[in-house]
């Protein structure tokens, strides 16, 4: 049986379903384990309304001493300011998370995680949409979710492929360099016609269980790989020389002049990727 504290929570869910179905789900799973946690600690009589800095600095406390990951905590607590938004007590943690004792992500692993899916991989999916999805995925450097909801006629504008259903609802233009490319697109619309690459008769959440069954059959993990291979292929493309995540120059081997170069490329492709800073690029590209 829920808890009161927990009852509240998900009318707060459900009267702001704000975010992609994933962002909503890893919501949800983030603020129930903020229950269980303060229940764990003696907390089991807390209502929403009272919630304070001493119960949300106990429960921040408790994941830094399970010893997560700094993207984990600070991608849990973006869920626990979205809360407090959402009850009008945005002042209960500080703004920044330093304050909170919670460390600067560190972004560089110059590990190489590109995955290139084989002609063979792709001819184990035998549904044509996502089949199709895994394909846009490694040519544009999609998102899953991206790939499946994309409508390709409207968002094929010749020289740029304009991406509009993203992650933070921040619209980008990712462009068509390619001759792949542009048969690629050709041959999807061809077929997919005016909709998106989600069966018609089919919800995004059922295509997207789908998607995790495809990888899983076809043996990789979620696909972000193929996002870092398109990162890795477009930094050859326009510096001229492979990544550090590809065994190419790092940063501290690069005249200074062409350093400067080398940094605004890298704020392309992370523009590309959809994100808003360089720096996030070492994760695909290392430093």
């Amino acid at each position: 049986m829920a808890t009161n504290f927990m009852f509240k929570v998900t009318q707060v869910l459900k009267r702001n379903p704000d975010g992609s179905y994933a962002t909503q789900a890893e919501r949800k799973k983030v603020l129930k384990l903020v229950d269980r946690h303060l229940k764990e600690l003696g907390y089991n009589k807390l209502e929403l309304h009272n919630l304070g800095s001493k119960h949300l600095n106990g429960v921040i406390g408790v994941w830094m001493s399970n010893g997560l990951s700094t993207g984990t905590i600070k991608n849990r607590v973006a869920h626990l300011r979205w809360l407090l938004e959402k009850i009008d007590k945005p002042g209960v943690l500080p703004s920044s998370n330093t304050n909170l004792g919670i460390p600067k992500r560190v972004y560089v692993t110059n590990q190489d995680k590109s995955i290139k899916l084989k002609e063979e991989q792709l001819n184990l999916i035998n549904n044509p949409y996502l089949q199709a999805s895994f394909r846009l995925q490694a040519a544009f450097g999609l998102r899953r979710e991206e790939s499946m909801k994309i409508r390709l006629r409207e968002a094929d504008k010749g020289q740029f492929l304009k991406v509009v259903q993203t992650k933070g609802a921040r619209p980008r233009d990712i462009p068509i360099t390619t001759q792949q490319q542009r048969e690629l697109l050709d041959e999807l619309k061809s077929w997919v016609g005016a909709g998106s690459l989600i069966p018609p008769e089919s919800l995004y959440k059922t295509q997207l269980g789908r998607y995790q069954q495809a990888c899983i059959k076809v043996g990789i993990d979620k696909a972000h790989g193929l996002r870092h291979a398109y990162a890795q292929k477009r930094y050859l493309e326009l510096v001229g020389f492979p990544c550090p995540a590809k065994g190419g120059p790092k940063r501290g081997e690069l005249p200074s002049k062409l350093y400067e170069r080398v940094k605004e490329i890298r704020t392309q492709i992370s523009e590309e990727l959809g994100h808003g800073r360089e720096e996030v690029t070492a994760v695909y590209l290392g430093r």
